[in-house]
């Protein structure tokens, strides 16, 4: 039993000793520590304002639609695009592509590489490419598409039946 609480005070007086040299070292640490965890929730708190933000400006844009303020509504869906988000910008670009918003190709090109260039998962990639190539075929740009489509079909895209199925038409 002596031994036992010999060894537990030899420990206390090692964690002490410990403590007593590297205070400053451990104190820079924790505070590191902290500085870097609210850090990160300030910037999540910052993106999830951005995210709600941007799902508002496309249930406006919608609603703009609906009521035939279609020049109110491409403006807003424009600024979505160039927003990059990852999961609203795809959905303005897809509803100006199906609502035939914008006639002009450039400008509908200049939309998919602003959508390429976003920090998206392979198989939004893979969709963006997709849309890409039934737009190409739609503008009449058959060679353009069918290798849009090739690209799918190589890669094994989820999208490869889908994309052979164009190619055989």
């Amino acid at each position: 039993m002596d031994q036992n609480l010999d060894s537990k005070t030899q420990f206390l007086d090692k964690i002490n000793y410990f403590y007593n040299r590297n205070k400053i070292k451990i104190l820079f640490i924790l505070i590191t520590i902290l500085i870097l965890i609210i850090s990160l929730a300030i910037f999540n708190q910052i993106n999830e304002r951005k995210n709600n933000l941007i799902s508002e400006k496309y249930i406006k844009a919608n609603v703009l639609l609906s009521a035939n303020k279609i020049e109110d509504a491409k403006n807003i869906y424009e600024e979505i695009i160039l927003s990059k988000n990852n999961f609203y910008s795809i959905l303005a670009l897809n509803t100006i592509l199906e609502k035939e918003l914008i006639n002009d190709k450039n400008k509908i090109m200049n939309y998919f590489e602003v959508l390429e260039k976003t920090n998206l998962s392979s198989e939004q990639k893979d969709l963006i490419n997709f849309k890409k190539a039934l737009y190409f075929f739609k503008t009449a740009d058959v060679k353009s598409g069918e290798e849009l489509l090739k690209k799918l079909i190589d890669k094994n895209s989820r999208l490869k039946s889908l994309a052979q199925e164009i190619i055989v038409k």
